[in-house]
């Protein structure tokens, strides 16, 4: 990796370290006698001493210049200035500087024009602290204070924030899951235009939402999710979204279902589903959430049977989650979580039989003894398991089929 110690306004040296590929495609392009810089969130996260999930690349270079220069690249967003380099088994973004049009849906430019002034392309960017670029060369390019608002840990956006935001709505959550990724606080006038531009978040999509608040939660600080009640953000969200009002804080490990399920936990698990399908996420997260929403304030007594019959509805590592969500939400205290826990560990090591899948005897089995096919086979199987969730030594073919 490339690295150059910089000075801050502030005298503070950081230094700047930038994978060997970024650096390559950097000086390939300065070579040719283009601008070119990494640009956006990985500036922000290397100066924050965070490991960047993406670099991006902007350049002088056209769309057809870049694809010139490079043996292996795809047309990802060509219309839009973008290509993607591969080098090193990893592909790179690279956008040519561009400045975008009139904004009719409150998401998408209606068009973009290429220009060659790095300046008119950090101008039309979000946030300060994602309005920086960098290169070996030039070093950090910071033309709006994102360096100082790193340093003062504000979230302030570029330019007015009123046209920010009623350039692309989304920006007003991104606002918020920044300000909960990072640890900081929404500038005074960025947090009005976020209430007053509440509104239009009915314009964006829900898989876009909620993949920022998805973000916004499994964050470290999750109760940031907060001001999206208290911005006014919450109806716009999706139409059941403001009764969700559980407490989210870190004490809740930070996959995904759980965190969820924690703002989800004092609706019924039906309601937490319909808010869940409003925002279009996967199947299996709904079930999980609704799995949590159901049992998680349910009396849980340290007996076994008790026990078996909650490890019955649901997977082993379901039931460990629960066990620990529980402890997180306050529903059980310490003591009785390592009960629990030790009750659990017990009933596994015995093999008990927890499901209809180990228990000794199968549908057919009991058809084989003259049942009638039909509803009551389901139904006497699982009188059979509660029996046997009651009494795991019961758990014989020859004592079942007697039942």
């Amino acid at each position: 990796m490339s690295s150059r110690t910089l000075e801050t306004g502030k005298g503070k040296e950081v230094r700047i370290r930038i994978p060997g590929a970024v650096d390559r495609i950097i000086r390939t392009l300065e070579e040719a006698g283009f601008e070119a810089f990494a640009v956006g969130g990985c500036v922000r996260d290397t100066l924050l001493g965070r490991e960047p999930e993406d670099w991006d690349i902007t350049t002088s270079a056209r769309p057809e210049q870049v694809k010139g220069l490079f043996r292996r690249t795809v047309d990802t967003g060509i219309r839009h200035g973008t290509v993607t380099v591969l080098l090193d088994r990893a592909g790179y973004e690279v956008t040519t500087y561009r400045v975008d049009g009139e904004y009719e849906d409150g998401r998408h430019p209606k068009s973009v024009e290429f220009t060659v002034s790095l300046t008119e392309d950090l101008k039309r960017r979000d946030f300060t602290i994602n309005a920086m670029a960098y290169s070996r060369k030039t070093g950090i390019v910071d033309e709006f204070g994102g360096m100082e608002d790193l340093r003062r840990g504000v979230i302030r956006c570029v330019g007015i924030p009123g046209d920010r935001f009623t350039e692309d709505a989304l920006r007003i959550l991104r606002a918020v899951r920044f300000s909960a990724q990072l640890g900081f606080s929404i500038e005074e006038e960025t947090l009005k235009a976020v209430k007053k531009i509440a509104p239009n978040l009915a314009h964006v999509s829900k898989e876009r939402i909620q993949t920022e608040l998805t973000k916004l939660l499994r964050s470290p600080y999750p109760e940031k999710i907060s001001l999206v009640f208290e911005t006014g953000m919450a109806p716009y969200v999706s139409s059941h979204f403001p009764e969700a009002n559980g407490a989210v804080s870190h004490k809740f490990s930070g996959e995904k279902h759980v965190r969820w399920a924690a703002l989800l936990r004092n609706l019924d698990g039906k309601g937490a589903e319909r808010i869940l399908k409003e925002l279009k996420l996967d199947n299996d997260t709904i079930s999980r959430v609704r799995t949590l929403t159901e049992w998680w304030s349910r009396p849980i007594p340290p007996e076994k049977y008790e026990l078996r019959r909650a490890m019955s509805a649901m997977s082993e590592e379901m039931f460990d989650c629960l066990l620990d969500f529980r402890l997180a939400a306050g529903t059980d205290g310490p003591d009785e979580t390592e009960r629990l826990k030790e009750l659990t560990d017990e009933i596994r090591e015995a093999g008990d039989c927890i499901s209809l899948k180990t228990l000794a005897v199968t549908g057919r089995d009991l058809i084989a003894a003259g049942m009638e096919p039909g509803r009551q086979i389901g139904e006497r199987l699982e009188e059979l398991l509660d029996d046997v969730l009651r009494n795991p030594e019961h758990n014989t073919k020859e004592y079942l089929l007697r039942f």
